[in-house]
C-alpha cells in the first residue's frame, strides 16, 4: 500500500512540475498581426486577440476569435511573450 501511494504521489508531483515548465526560444516573436474583427455573435462574446506560438521550429499564427466570458464583468487579460536571459517565453492570457 506504502509503494502504491508513494507512486501515486511521484506521478502527480511530476504531472504538476511539467504543468509549470516553459520553452525559452531564442529568437523573438515577430510583431503581431492586425486581424479584422468579424462582428460578435452576441452582445456578450469578448474578442481574444490572436498570438504567435511557437510549433518547436517556427512561430505559427494562432487567430484571435470570440469567446463568453465565463462569469459576469470577467476581462480578458492577453497572453504575451516575456524575456530573460534563457530566451524569450510564453505568458498564458487567462482571465480576472
Amino acid at each position: 500500500m506504502k509503494k502504491l501511494l508513494g507512486t501515486a504521489f511521484l506521478g502527480i508531483a511530476l504531472a504538476a512540475g511539467a504543468a509549470n515548465a516553459q520553452v525559452y526560444v531564442r529568437i523573438g516573436p515577430p510583431a503581431p498581426r492586425v486581424e479584422r474583427r468579424p462582428p460578435p455573435p452576441t452582445p456578450r462574446h469578448v474578442w481574444v486577440d490572436g498570438f504567435y506560438r511557437w510549433d518547436g521550429r517556427a512561430y505559427v499564427w494562432a487567430p484571435g476569435y470570440w469567446t463568453v466570458p465565463p462569469r459576469a464583468r470577467a476581462r480578458w487579460v492577453p497572453g504575451h511573450w516575456a524575456h530573460r536571459r534563457r530566451g524569450y517565453y510564453w505568458i498564458e492570457g487567462h482571465w480576472r
